[in-house]
């Protein structure tokens, strides 16, 4: 049975890296849902937080497979349950609709989201949550002539930080990146 799985991969900063872990999933013909990547907290040290929707043996053998990539340090997969995740998204809509009354207020206020920038044309608008909740509010602006619209791919940090912690502290010492 297929489920949502969250990769964590901790690697080098190095060129053709991201194409080769791409290429990992596309010879499996496994679609990627969601890739972000940032700096670690461990510097010199970046993460690549990738979502996938697969059976739990086809994740093992892919997460074995990136872990024998030469500049990847470590990579682990998680269960949602197992790791707390957010996206960010941003909604453009133009400044005449929202100043037009306080029903656009009133939906910016019902989903937690915030006023993030106001222009002489259009207000942007912030929204952090799971997809779930980005699509909601997309769905309940869309009727005001939304102009413009992005999500962030899923950021991830693991509930259970011990181990993980551990594993990146050992790397240090002996790892070190210029």
């Amino acid at each position: 049975m297929k489920k949502q799985f969250t990769i964590i991969v901790y690697t080098e900063n190095n060129i053709g890296l991201l194409s080769r872990l791409s290429n990992i999933f596309s010879r499996r013909h496994v679609n990627i849902d969601s890739i972000t990547c940032s700096e670690s907290e461990i510097k010199g040290v970046h993460r690549f937080t990738i979502v996938v929707k697969m059976e739990t043996d086809k994740v093992q053998k892919i997460v074995k497979q990136i872990d024998k990539q030469i500049e990847v340090l470590k990579a682990i997969y998680f269960e949602n349950e197992k790791v707390v995740y957010q996206e960010v998204a941003l909604y453009k809509i133009p400044v005449s609709v929202f100043s037009s009354g306080k029903e656009i207020e009133h939906i910016v206020r019902a989903h937690f989201a915030r006023v993030l920038s106001v222009h002489t044309d259009y207000v942007i608008i912030e929204k952090t949550g799971h997809e779930k909740e980005t699509t909601e509010l997309f769905e309940a602006l869309s009727h005001y002539g939304l102009t413009g619209f992005v999500r962030s791919g899923r950021i991830a940090l693991p509930k259970s930080m011990e181990s993980l912690q551990d594993y990146i502290k050992e790397l240090e010492p002996t790892f070190n990146i210029n």
